[in-house]
Formats: C-alpha cells, structure tokens, sequence
C-alpha cells in the first residue's frame, strides 16, 4: 500500500467551499460544452484552482494543478492548503473516472483501466499530507479518511459543472480502500466505485487471516524455499547488517526511525517472504537463493524483494501519512512470521509507531472507523466492485458484500498479486465486471461487436503505450 497553511481561508474561497459542499455547484461561471472558450480556461475559472503545468499528450490534454482546500473542512476559516491533482481531458461529453493513489500524485500522464474501458477523462488527486499537498504547520489530527473523502467531494463538486456525464471512483492498494472511504461519507456523488487490492484491517486486534493465508498460498514447495533463504538470511545477520551500514553510508542513508542499522535490517528481512508473493509470481520460486548461496546472493535478492532503502529515513519520510493514519484509523496486520522466532530480535518493531517521528502524538481509534466503513459496504452501498489478487496477501483481509449491497461485486483473480486488474479476472468474472462498469459509466451502449480476450467486451479505448504502462503498485507491509 505504500510505498500545507500560509493564511486565512479567503472570502471568496470560503462563500465557494459553502456552496461547493451544499450544492455541489460552486461559484465558477465556467462555459458549457459548445462555447469557445477553452477546456483551460474553463478549469482555471473554478475558485481556487491554479495552474502548475500543462504537458503534452496525444488525443488529450493533461493539466497539472493546485486546488485549494480546508485544512480542516468542518472549520473552513481556520486556513486552506493547496492540493495536487491533475486532469487528463478526453472530452467533456465523456464519463470521468476520479482516481486517488491514496499517496502522492504521478506527474505524468497516465490513464488507469477504468479510463481505459469506458474511453473516459481522468481526474486524480493527491492525498492529503503527502508532499507538496500538507499544511504548514501540519496539524496532524486532522489527516483522517472523513477530512480526505472531503478533499475529494470538493474536488468532485468543482468539476461536476464541466464534466457532467456519470463519474467512476477508482483506485488501488491504499487507493482503492479511499475509493470506498469516500462512498460511504458522499455515497451519492459517483455512479459506480472500481476498488482494486483494498486493504480491510475491520479488527486490528485480529491477524490470524494472514496467518492462515502464509499457510496455504502457492505451494508448498514454494512456501518452504521461502522461508528457508529467509531464515538464513537471518542466520546471517551480521554480515547482512555490516553490509547494510556501508552501502548506507556511502549513499548518506541513515536509520533514526528504525532506531539502528540493526533494526532497519529486520524490518527489510522480515518483509521479504511478504513481499515475494506480493509482487512477483509463483512462477518466480525457482529465483529463490538456496540457504547455501553465498552472502552477496542472498543480499541482492532481499534488497529486490523488499529493497533495502524502505527502512531508511529517507524513505520512511515520505510515507509518514501512511503509517500515521495506519496508527490512528487504518489499522495494520499484527503478522510477524512465526518461523523466524527463534532469529528475531525485535518482536513488535514492525508497527505504525516505528515510522512515524515521535514528535507526531499518535492514537489508534480502537478500530472504529473500519468498523463503520465495513458495515456500510455491507449493508448499504450499491454499484462497487472490488477486485483483489488470489496471491496478495492483502486479500487475506478483503471488503465483503452482503445482502443490504445493491449491484456490488467481489472477484478474485486466480494467481495474481497486488498488481490485479479486471483484465486479469476469470472469463466470466471478466466479462461481468467489464458489463458492470461499461453500464455505471453509462456508456454500456456505445459497446460494438468486438470482443476482448476471455469474451469480455473490448476497452472503448485503445491501447496507448504511453498513457497504459501498468506495473506493480508500491505498496508498504507493516
């Protein structure tokens, strides 16, 4: 999953946040379709919005923006920030897909599946706390999923009045989860929800999902030359660990957060079996180091799997708004593989508190807000889908449907990891998830003869190297 404020809010702003947040319409006096004014100026015309970059693109126009916003949005007074987000423009006949990392923002153009399918723009944000898009100072009581899913119904409601066919929330990993985040506290603004790879941590206090899923995913050949070059990794920890302190400090890396060279080896060694089947196939076993590989061998393939770097302050830094709101709300999996007891130094280092700098104050909920998000998915939200890979172990925790959802789906795609796509599901889960969406998006008719692979119909799209590049999405594991 992993892996700002100068001043008062102005009057103009904040009559525009008033409006925004009642009405959904806002202040701009935008043109409609048909005018010459341009779709540019058009975006710039809403109250807040601001210029960062427009940047090529074949068959669209991508802008670069700042969009500001409340630090807090039940006190819009007290001062704004200004937000990331960029807009992939395709026309404002077509549908929109609203797309959020749940991270910081990619810069340049891209176009996620849903777009793909139903030929759509696309509108992404930035979440909020994440670099440049944090208040300064940065009060962090309020970087939490309401105040986040407000950002996003400010940034809907803005735009609604210039892209006004249906919208499609969509994201992935900790995306994917604010996907959901959002429907249920603004369950009217979207017209259907694709939520890939969501976390669902309903009871923190309660990891035995993952235990039994490190127990039966692949096969059990798999799982034991896993934990065999795992466990010699540990066995080795004092070449592995003066190995880490040189390639450190040659790269001026260090480990205030992890608390040592020690410890920020056992958070990265720890992680490696995880992340193994969270990015890479069971076709991949055969690359696994035997326990009698040498020290460099063993080395390079942790520093692959799990990369050495995500224990360091320099990384750990960039996702403080990750691991504190996994702290505060999200929760995290409790799971510490029981093999490695018998090598492990540091039980319980690998929790929220450890990557967040001691100067945050930090107060887990008591499980909350994921209680809340979770019973409302299953009994009331209509029009989501979710797709999560067989071999993630973040499905070992899913979003579930239940009999009070209305026009909600679940799939599961054989063999796949955090990287599942509906292009990757079953045939007939495929086709159905692709129908589901085409009709949400209200383009269902524009579908001609051709079928895709597996009978689904084809994407209204076609593939662009340049905006569809679709590689594993960088996830953190606590």
């Amino acid at each position: 999953m992993r892996r700002a404020l100068r001043c008062l809010l102005p009057l103009a702003i904040v009559a525009g946040s008033a409006a925004l947040g009642a009405a959904g319409t806002g202040t701009a006096t935008a043109a409609g379709p048909g005018t010459s004014t341009s779709i540019k100026d058009r975006i710039l015309a809403i109250p807040g919005m601001s210029l960062i970059e427009e940047k090529p693109v074949d068959g669209h126009r991508f802008f670069l923006l700042n969009y500001e916003q409340p630090i807090d949005h039940k006190h819009p007074e007290k001062g704004t920030f200004q937000q990331r987000i960029s807009v992939l423009h395709k026309g404002d006949d077509r549908p929109t897909v609203f797309e959020t990392s749940g991270y910081d923002l990619n810069e340049k153009p891209s176009r996620d599946e849903p777009t793909r399918v139903v030929d759509g723009n696309q509108v992404s944000m930035e979440y909020r706390f994440f670099t440049p898009s944090r208040p300064r100072p940065a009060d962090w009581s309020k970087l939490d999923i309401r105040q986040a899913a407000a950002d996003q119904h400010r940034v809907f409601s803005a735009l609604h009045r210039i892209y006004d066919q249906k919208w499609i929330s969509t994201g992935a990993s900790k995306g994917g989860s604010t996907a959901a985040y959002y429907r249920r506290f603004y369950p009217r603004d979207m017209d259907g929800t694709v939520s890939y790879v969501a976390p669902n941590d309903v009871d923190k206090r309660d990891s035995s999902a993952y235990y039994d899923f490190f127990k039966n995913v692949g096969t059990k050949e798999c799982r034991d030359r896993l934990n065999a070059a795992q466990h010699e990794i540990f066995e080795r920890r004092g070449e592995m660990v003066s190995r880490l302190k040189t390639w450190a400090d040659r790269k001026h890396y260090t480990f205030r957060l992890a608390g040592s060279a020690d410890k920020a080896f056992e958070l990265t060694a720890q992680d490696v079996v995880w992340g193994f089947w969270q990015y890479h196939p069971e076709s991949e076993c055969d690359t696994v180091p035997r326990p009698d590989a040498s020290t460099d061998t063993l080395y390079d393939w942790v520093g692959k799997i799990g990369d050495w770097k995500a224990s360091t302050d320099q990384d750990m830094r960039g996702y403080v708004p990750y691991y504190y709101q996994a702290g505060t709300q999200m929760g995290s999996p409790d799971y510490e593989e029981p093999l490695l007891d018998d090598v492990r130094e540091y039980q319980g280092l690998n929790v929220p508190r450890t990557y967040v700098p001691r100067d945050i104050p930090m107060k887990y909920d008591g499980g909350k807000a994921m209680r809340d998000i979770d019973r409302w998915v299953r009994e009331d939200s209509s029009r989501m889908l979710f797709v999560n890979g067989e071999n993630d172990p973040w499905h070992a925790e899913p979003f579930r449907v239940g009999e009070g959802s209305k026009d909600a789906h679940v799939y599961v795609a054989p063999g796949q990891n955090h990287g599942a796509q509906i292009s990757t599901l079953a045939p007939d889960d495929r086709a159905a998830a692709t129908k589901s969406l085409l009709k949400w998006a209200g383009v269902a008719d524009e579908v001609r003869g051709e079928k895709a692979e597996h009978g689904a119909p084809a994407p209204l799209a076609g593939y662009d190297a340049k905006l569809d590049k679709h590689g594993p999405r960088l996830a953190p594991r606590l």
